[in-house]
């Protein structure tokens, strides 16, 4: 019970710290937004309430660095297909591989990564 309770605690912090940065992300699912985002990301995420952290993660594309500031990976994956990345690109990121690499080990049987 004890672990369990930690767990959501964990869980639930983590959903706090990154409540702006997936409302932001989530907000790009809609066209207009899409195009307000595009003209003045800045301006964007100000009005999102992200924190400078936040806003320079979204700004400079850094998909773990979103991740450790509350992202959902979720999100970030949304973010990054509307940016025009491959799963593939971001699978790489995440296990230090690049995309044809991650490629490879996933047509190989999706050995074990890293």
């Amino acid at each position: 019970m004890t672990e369990a309770r930690d767990n959501y605690l964990n869980d639930l912090t983590a959903t706090r710290r990154g409540y702006a940065i997936n409302r932001l992300c989530a907000s790009l699912t809609d066209p207009d937004n899409r195009r307000r985002f595009t003209a003045d990301e800045a301006a964007y995420c100000d009005a999102y309430g992200l924190s400078p952290e936040q806003k320079r993660a979204i700004l400079d594309r850094d998909w773990t660095g979103m991740l450790d500031l509350g992202a959902s990976i979720f999100y970030t994956f949304k973010l990054a297909v509307l940016d025009g990345k491959s799963m593939q690109h971001l699978g790489g990121v995440f296990t230090g591989m690049s995309a044809e690499e991650f490629t490879a080990a996933l047509r190989a049987g999706g050995r074990r990564f890293g």
